[in-house]
C-alpha cells in the first residue's frame, strides 16, 4: 500500500442526492457552480459531489436544498473525489460504498413522499404518541381507532 497525503486536507466532501422528476443533477450542478466559491463540484448520475472547506460546502448545500427540500438529500462522504483509495479507476469495479448508495436510492422516494405528506396532514388527525411503557394487547377497539385515524 502506498502512502497517501490528502491534497484536500482540511476539507469535507458531501453527496447531494436528488430524487425528483422536476430537477436533474445537471440543474443542481448549474446552480452549484453559480453560487459556489472555492469548491469542487462533480456531477454524478444521482446528484452532486461537493468538496471544499466545510463552511463553504455547507453554505452551498443549504442553498441547493432550498430548491426542493423534500427531494434533495445530503450525505457525508469520507473521501474527496478522485482519492486513489476509493476511485474506481484505481481499484477496479464498483467503488466501495456504491452498492450501499444504490440501495439507499430505492428508499429515498418513500422518504420524499413522507416529507410531502407531512406538509398536507392535519395535525388533529394524528393520534397522540402512545406511552412506550404501555404493553396492553392491541384489542379490537384500539385497532378500530388506529384504522379510523389512518382513513381520515
Amino acid at each position: 500500500m502506498t502512502d497517501y497525503t490528502p491534497v484536500h486536507a482540511g476539507t469535507v466532501t458531501k453527496y447531494v442526492v436528488v430524487e425528483s422528476f422536476d430537477i436533474t443533477p445537471a440543474d443542481l450542478g448549474i446552480r452549484a457552480y453559480e453560487i459556489s466559491k472555492d469548491t469542487m463540484v462533480k456531477e454524478t448520475c444521482f446528484g452532486l459531489v461537493i468538496n471544499g472547506k466545510e463552511e463553504e460546502v455547507n453554505r452551498v448545500v443549504a442553498e441547493l436544498r432550498k430548491i426542493d427540500p423534500d427531494h434533495i438529500f445530503v450525505k457525508d462522504r469520507g473521501f474527496p473525489p478522485g482519492d486513489p483509495r476509493r476511485c474506481r479507476a484505481n481499484i477496479g469495479g464498483a467503488r466501495p460504498g456504491y452498492h450501499g448508495m444504490e440501495n439507499e436510492m430505492t428508499v429515498i422516494p418513500y422518504v420524499s413522499h413522507g416529507l410531502e405528506a407531512l406538509k398536507t396532514r392535519d395535525i388533529a388527525s394524528v393520534p397522540p404518541p402512545e406511552n412506550p411503557l404501555d404493553h396492553r394487547e392491541l384489542g379490537i377497539a384500539r385497532l378500530k381507532k388506529l384504522i379510523e385515524a389512518q382513513e381520515s
